[in-house]
């Protein structure tokens, strides 16, 4: 059996909304002309990730006008989550704080 792959989101003292979304660029692999925004977050995540997991850390070291950012991360992942179960894939997520 193979094992898992990981990919860890580590936004620990994110500062401004383009350092968040290149640390999702960087952490997803996800080239040079990703969107930086929240639709472009879920084509790639759901057409171009083979992780089995994300682990997403670092949510509780950041300001309170991110709340809306992280609601959307959860929601994104939520969403990934549920369609691959659709089609019998192993895609999953985990906060750590």
């Amino acid at each position: 059996m193979s094992e898992q792959k990981i990919v860890t989101l580590d936004l620990t003292g994110c500062k401004s909304y383009w350092e968040l979304h290149e640390r999702i660029r960087i952490t997803f692999g996800f080239p040079e002309w990703y969107g930086k925004n929240w639709s472009a977050f879920w084509d790639l995540l759901s057409n171009d990730c083979d992780a089995d997991k994300v682990e997403v850390m670092g949510e509780h070291t950041l300001s309170k006008e991110f709340a809306p950012d992280i609601e959307k991360i959860h929601e994104i992942l939520q969403r990934n989550k549920e369609e691959c179960e659709r089609f019998g894939w192993s895609c999953d997520y985990e906060i750590i704080n």
